[in-house]
Protein backbone atom coordinates (compact mmCIF):
# COMPACT_ATOMS: atom_id res chain seq x y z
CA UNK A 1 0.00 0.00 0.00
CA UNK A 2 1.25 3.47 -0.88
CA UNK A 3 2.18 5.24 2.35
CA UNK A 4 4.51 7.49 4.30
CA UNK A 5 6.34 5.21 6.69
CA UNK A 6 9.26 4.76 9.05
CA UNK A 7 11.74 2.39 7.40
CA UNK A 8 13.97 2.44 10.46
CA UNK A 9 14.89 4.41 13.59
CA UNK A 10 17.42 7.24 13.70
CA UNK A 11 17.49 9.56 16.75
CA UNK A 12 19.93 12.00 15.12
CA UNK A 13 18.70 12.12 11.53
CA UNK A 14 15.01 11.19 11.45
CA UNK A 15 14.52 12.19 7.82
CA UNK A 16 17.02 9.54 6.76
CA UNK A 17 14.54 6.79 7.71
CA UNK A 18 11.43 8.47 6.27
CA UNK A 19 10.21 6.72 3.14
CA UNK A 20 7.32 7.36 0.73
CA UNK A 21 6.16 4.40 -1.33
CA UNK A 22 4.64 0.95 -1.14
CA UNK A 23 4.83 -1.08 2.07
CA UNK A 24 2.92 -4.08 3.42
CA UNK A 25 0.68 -2.94 6.33
CA UNK A 26 0.90 -4.79 9.61
CA UNK A 27 -2.13 -6.99 10.45
CA UNK A 28 -5.22 -5.52 12.08
CA UNK A 29 -8.27 -7.25 13.62
CA UNK A 30 -10.63 -8.67 11.00
CA UNK A 31 -13.66 -6.81 12.35
CA UNK A 32 -12.06 -3.40 11.80
CA UNK A 33 -13.14 -1.29 8.84
CA UNK A 34 -11.28 0.48 6.03
CA UNK A 35 -11.38 4.25 5.62
CA UNK A 36 -10.33 5.77 2.31
CA UNK A 37 -8.01 8.56 3.44
CA UNK A 38 -8.55 11.97 1.81
CA UNK A 39 -6.43 14.17 4.08
CA UNK A 40 -3.96 13.67 6.93
CA UNK A 41 -1.95 15.99 9.18
CA UNK A 42 1.46 15.90 10.84
CA UNK A 43 2.21 15.88 14.56
CA UNK A 44 5.41 15.82 16.59
CA UNK A 45 4.47 12.22 17.38
CA UNK A 46 5.39 11.34 13.78
CA UNK A 47 8.89 12.77 14.22
CA UNK A 48 9.24 11.02 17.60
CA UNK A 49 8.43 7.75 15.84
CA UNK A 50 11.31 8.26 13.39
CA UNK A 51 13.62 9.10 16.31
CA UNK A 52 12.65 5.94 18.19
CA UNK A 53 10.70 7.66 20.97
CA UNK A 54 7.28 6.39 19.82
CA UNK A 55 8.47 3.25 18.00
CA UNK A 56 10.96 0.46 18.69
CA UNK A 57 13.34 -0.86 16.06
CA UNK A 58 11.52 -4.20 15.88
CA UNK A 59 8.25 -2.40 14.95
CA UNK A 60 9.49 -0.90 11.68
CA UNK A 61 8.57 -0.58 8.91
CA UNK A 62 5.51 1.21 10.29
CA UNK A 63 3.02 3.43 8.48
CA UNK A 64 3.11 6.78 10.28
CA UNK A 65 0.28 9.14 11.19
CA UNK A 66 -2.39 9.58 13.83
CA UNK A 67 -4.64 12.10 12.07
CA UNK A 68 -6.91 11.56 9.05
CA UNK A 69 -10.28 12.24 7.51
CA UNK A 70 -11.89 10.37 4.65
CA UNK A 71 -14.68 8.12 3.43
CA UNK A 72 -16.14 5.23 5.47
CA UNK A 73 -17.24 1.93 3.86
CA UNK A 74 -20.85 3.16 3.69
CA UNK A 75 -19.80 6.31 1.82
CA UNK A 76 -20.14 8.74 4.73
CA UNK A 77 -17.58 11.45 5.46
CA UNK A 78 -15.70 10.75 8.69
CA UNK A 79 -12.76 11.84 10.80
CA UNK A 80 -10.72 9.11 12.49
CA UNK A 81 -10.33 8.96 16.27
CA UNK A 82 -6.69 7.98 16.85
CA UNK A 83 -6.96 6.34 20.30
CA UNK A 84 -7.21 2.55 20.17
CA UNK A 85 -8.46 1.25 23.51
CA UNK A 86 -11.28 -0.21 25.54
CA UNK A 87 -13.20 2.36 27.63
CA UNK A 88 -12.47 2.26 31.37
CA UNK A 89 -15.16 4.11 33.34
CA UNK A 90 -16.36 5.33 29.94
CA UNK A 91 -12.95 6.69 28.90
CA UNK A 92 -10.74 4.86 26.41
CA UNK A 93 -7.74 7.03 27.32
CA UNK A 94 -7.71 5.30 30.75
CA UNK A 95 -7.14 1.86 29.23
CA UNK A 96 -3.60 0.89 30.39
CA UNK A 97 -3.15 -0.96 27.09
CA UNK A 98 -4.32 1.92 24.90
CA UNK A 99 -2.25 3.00 21.94
CA UNK A 100 -2.40 5.56 19.19
CA UNK A 101 -2.49 4.71 15.52
CA UNK A 102 1.05 4.15 14.17
CA UNK A 103 2.30 2.75 17.50
CA UNK A 104 0.91 -0.81 17.42
CA UNK A 105 -1.32 -0.70 14.36
CA UNK A 106 -0.64 1.05 11.01
CA UNK A 107 -1.16 4.79 10.96
CA UNK A 108 -3.12 7.17 8.78
CA UNK A 109 -0.48 8.29 6.24
CA UNK A 110 -1.65 5.90 3.54
CA UNK A 111 -4.30 5.27 0.90
CA UNK A 112 -6.41 3.53 3.55
CA UNK A 113 -6.40 3.10 7.30
CA UNK A 114 -8.12 0.31 9.23
CA UNK A 115 -9.74 1.17 12.57
CA UNK A 116 -12.58 -0.03 14.81
CA UNK A 117 -15.94 1.20 13.53
CA UNK A 118 -16.40 3.00 16.87
CA UNK A 119 -13.41 5.20 15.98
CA UNK A 120 -15.25 6.81 13.06
CA UNK A 121 -16.71 10.22 13.92
CA UNK A 122 -19.24 11.68 11.44
CA UNK A 123 -17.92 14.80 9.76
CA UNK A 124 -20.19 17.86 9.41
CA UNK A 125 -20.79 18.87 5.80
CA UNK A 126 -19.53 22.36 6.60
CA UNK A 127 -16.01 21.07 7.34
CA UNK A 128 -13.47 20.03 4.72
CA UNK A 129 -11.38 16.87 4.88
CA UNK A 130 -8.26 19.04 5.24
CA UNK A 131 -9.70 20.92 8.23
CA UNK A 132 -10.97 17.74 9.89
CA UNK A 133 -7.62 15.99 9.50
CA UNK A 134 -6.09 18.56 11.89
CA UNK A 135 -8.31 17.56 14.80
CA UNK A 136 -7.62 14.03 16.15
CA UNK A 137 -4.42 14.77 18.11
CA UNK A 138 -3.61 18.44 18.78
CA UNK A 139 -7.14 19.86 18.72
CA UNK A 140 -8.74 17.01 20.66
CA UNK A 141 -5.96 17.21 23.26
CA UNK A 142 -6.47 20.96 23.63
CA UNK A 143 -10.26 20.61 23.78
CA UNK A 144 -10.10 18.03 26.58
CA UNK A 145 -7.65 20.20 28.53
CA UNK A 146 -9.94 23.23 28.31
CA UNK A 147 -13.43 21.74 28.46
CA UNK A 148 -13.01 18.69 30.69
CA UNK A 149 -9.93 19.29 32.82
CA UNK A 150 -9.44 23.04 33.43
CA UNK A 151 -12.64 23.81 35.31
CA UNK A 152 -12.98 27.12 33.48
CA UNK A 153 -16.17 28.90 32.47
CA UNK A 154 -16.81 31.59 29.83
CA UNK A 155 -15.18 34.82 30.98
CA UNK A 156 -12.38 33.08 32.90
CA UNK A 157 -8.74 33.70 32.04
CA UNK A 158 -6.49 30.93 30.79
CA UNK A 159 -2.72 31.14 30.29
CA UNK A 160 -1.29 29.03 27.46
CA UNK A 161 2.43 28.43 27.74
CA UNK A 162 4.51 28.30 24.57
CA UNK A 163 2.63 29.93 21.69
CA UNK A 164 3.34 28.21 18.39
CA UNK A 165 3.18 24.57 19.42
CA UNK A 166 0.46 22.34 17.97
CA UNK A 167 -1.58 21.92 21.17
CA UNK A 168 -0.93 25.53 22.21
CA UNK A 169 -2.18 26.86 18.87
CA UNK A 170 -5.27 24.67 19.11
CA UNK A 171 -5.89 25.86 22.68
CA UNK A 172 -5.76 29.51 21.57
CA UNK A 173 -8.32 28.95 18.83
CA UNK A 174 -10.62 26.78 20.95
CA UNK A 175 -10.29 28.88 24.10
CA UNK A 176 -11.49 31.93 22.21
CA UNK A 177 -14.41 29.94 20.75
CA UNK A 178 -15.35 28.84 24.28
CA UNK A 179 -15.57 32.42 25.54
CA UNK A 180 -12.36 32.46 27.59
CA UNK A 181 -9.90 35.32 27.93
CA UNK A 182 -6.75 33.85 26.40
CA UNK A 183 -3.22 34.87 27.38
CA UNK A 184 -0.14 33.25 25.87
CA UNK A 185 3.61 33.25 26.44
CA UNK A 186 6.42 32.88 23.94
CA UNK A 187 10.20 33.32 23.83
CA UNK A 188 9.72 34.47 20.23
CA UNK A 189 8.13 37.93 19.94
CA UNK A 190 6.95 37.21 16.39
CA UNK A 191 5.16 34.05 17.49
CA UNK A 192 3.52 35.95 20.33
CA UNK A 193 2.30 38.60 17.93
CA UNK A 194 1.03 35.91 15.57
CA UNK A 195 -0.88 34.30 18.46
CA UNK A 196 -2.87 37.52 18.91
CA UNK A 197 -3.98 37.33 15.26
CA UNK A 198 -5.56 33.89 15.77
CA UNK A 199 -7.41 34.58 19.01
CA UNK A 200 -5.08 35.36 21.93
CA UNK A 201 -6.07 38.49 23.85
CA UNK A 202 -2.51 39.23 24.99
CA UNK A 203 0.97 37.76 24.55
CA UNK A 204 3.79 37.93 27.11
CA UNK A 205 7.40 36.87 27.35
CA UNK A 206 7.96 33.56 29.11
CA UNK A 207 8.26 34.26 32.84
CA UNK A 208 6.79 37.78 32.63
CA UNK A 209 4.74 39.14 35.51
CA UNK A 210 1.11 39.05 34.37
CA UNK A 211 -1.46 41.83 34.93
CA UNK A 212 -3.59 39.46 37.00
CA UNK A 213 -3.72 35.88 38.24
CA UNK A 214 -5.28 33.34 35.91
CA UNK A 215 -7.92 30.68 36.48
CA UNK A 216 -6.08 27.93 34.61
CA UNK A 217 -2.81 27.23 32.82
CA UNK A 218 -2.45 25.02 29.75
CA UNK A 219 0.99 23.50 30.21
CA UNK A 220 2.83 21.54 27.50
CA UNK A 221 6.35 22.93 27.99
CA UNK A 222 7.27 21.56 31.41
CA UNK A 223 10.46 22.45 33.23
CA UNK A 224 11.13 25.78 31.50
CA UNK A 225 7.71 27.26 32.34
CA UNK A 226 6.59 25.33 35.44
CA UNK A 227 7.63 27.97 37.98
CA UNK A 228 5.82 30.66 35.98
CA UNK A 229 2.72 28.48 35.65
CA UNK A 230 2.46 27.96 39.41
CA UNK A 231 3.08 31.62 40.22
CA UNK A 232 0.50 32.78 37.64
CA UNK A 233 -2.43 30.86 39.15
CA UNK A 234 -5.03 32.33 41.44
CA UNK A 235 -5.71 30.41 44.69
CA UNK A 236 -7.68 27.31 43.77
CA UNK A 237 -6.61 27.51 40.13
CA UNK A 238 -5.68 24.60 37.88
CA UNK A 239 -2.67 23.61 35.82
CA UNK A 240 -3.53 21.11 33.09
CA UNK A 241 -0.48 19.20 31.85
CA UNK A 242 -0.33 17.27 28.59
CA UNK A 243 3.38 17.47 27.79
CA UNK A 244 6.83 18.45 28.96
CA UNK A 245 8.88 19.30 25.88
CA UNK A 246 11.55 21.18 27.86
CA UNK A 247 11.95 18.54 30.57
CA UNK A 248 9.73 16.60 32.92
CA UNK A 249 11.39 17.20 36.30
CA UNK A 250 10.87 20.81 37.46
CA UNK A 251 10.87 21.63 41.20
CA UNK A 252 7.39 20.67 42.41
CA UNK A 253 6.95 23.61 44.83
CA UNK A 254 4.54 21.57 46.94
CA UNK A 255 4.31 24.34 49.56
CA UNK A 256 2.73 26.62 46.98
CA UNK A 257 0.50 23.82 45.71
CA UNK A 258 -1.05 22.97 49.07
CA UNK A 259 -1.06 26.46 50.59
CA UNK A 260 -2.90 27.98 47.60
CA UNK A 261 -4.91 24.78 47.04
CA UNK A 262 -3.81 24.53 43.42
CA UNK A 263 -4.87 21.63 41.22
CA UNK A 264 -2.36 19.85 38.97
CA UNK A 265 -4.24 17.72 36.45
CA UNK A 266 -2.83 15.40 33.81
CA UNK A 267 -4.52 15.08 30.43
CA UNK A 268 -3.91 12.79 27.46
CA UNK A 269 -5.71 12.96 24.10
CA UNK A 270 -9.52 12.67 24.46
CA UNK A 271 -12.51 10.36 24.13
CA UNK A 272 -14.75 9.79 21.12
CA UNK A 273 -17.53 11.58 23.01
CA UNK A 274 -15.29 14.62 23.53
CA UNK A 275 -14.34 14.44 19.86
CA UNK A 276 -18.02 14.69 18.89
CA UNK A 277 -18.44 17.69 21.20
CA UNK A 278 -15.37 19.32 19.64
CA UNK A 279 -16.92 18.96 16.18
CA UNK A 280 -20.17 20.48 17.46
CA UNK A 281 -18.27 23.46 18.90
CA UNK A 282 -16.49 24.06 15.59
CA UNK A 283 -19.68 23.65 13.55
CA UNK A 284 -21.64 26.07 15.74
CA UNK A 285 -18.89 28.68 16.16
CA UNK A 286 -17.57 28.61 12.61
CA UNK A 287 -14.02 28.38 14.01
CA UNK A 288 -11.61 26.24 12.00
CA UNK A 289 -8.13 24.80 12.62
CA UNK A 290 -5.14 26.91 11.60
CA UNK A 291 -3.44 25.32 8.59
CA UNK A 292 0.14 26.31 7.79
CA UNK A 293 0.27 24.55 4.42
CA UNK A 294 -1.28 21.71 2.44
CA UNK A 295 1.00 19.34 0.53
CA UNK A 296 0.59 16.23 -1.61
CA UNK A 297 1.76 12.99 0.02
CA UNK A 298 4.75 12.92 -2.31
CA UNK A 299 6.00 16.14 -0.68
CA UNK A 300 5.81 14.81 2.87
CA UNK A 301 9.53 15.35 3.41
CA UNK A 302 8.99 19.11 3.14
CA UNK A 303 6.35 18.95 5.87
CA UNK A 304 8.51 16.83 8.17
CA UNK A 305 11.43 19.24 7.67
CA UNK A 306 9.25 22.21 8.65
CA UNK A 307 8.08 20.40 11.78
CA UNK A 308 11.63 19.48 12.80
CA UNK A 309 12.98 23.03 12.37
CA UNK A 310 9.87 24.64 13.91
CA UNK A 311 9.16 26.94 10.98
CA UNK A 312 5.46 26.10 10.65
CA UNK A 313 2.60 28.07 12.22
CA UNK A 314 -0.41 25.83 12.39
CA UNK A 315 -0.97 22.34 11.06
CA UNK A 316 0.77 20.78 8.08
CA UNK A 317 -1.79 18.87 6.03
CA UNK A 318 -1.16 16.30 3.31
CA UNK A 319 -3.69 15.16 0.74
CA UNK A 320 -4.12 12.31 -1.73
Amino acid sequence: MYSIHAAGINPDDPLSVLEIGDVEPKPTPLEWVDVEVKAMSLNHHDVWALRGQALRAEQVPMILGTDAAGIAPDGTRVVVHAVIGTPVHGDETLDPKRSMLSEVYPGTFAERVRVPASNLIPLPESMSFEEASCLPTAYLTAYRMLSTKSGTQPGDTVLIQGAGGGVSTAAIVLGKAMGLRVWVTSRDTAKGEWATTIGADEAFEVGARLPDKVDAVIETVGEATWDHSLKSLRPGGTIVVSGATSGAMPPSQLNRVFFLQLRVVGSTMGTSEEFSRLLTLLAESGVRPIIDRSLPMDSAREGFSAMIDGSMRGKIVMTR
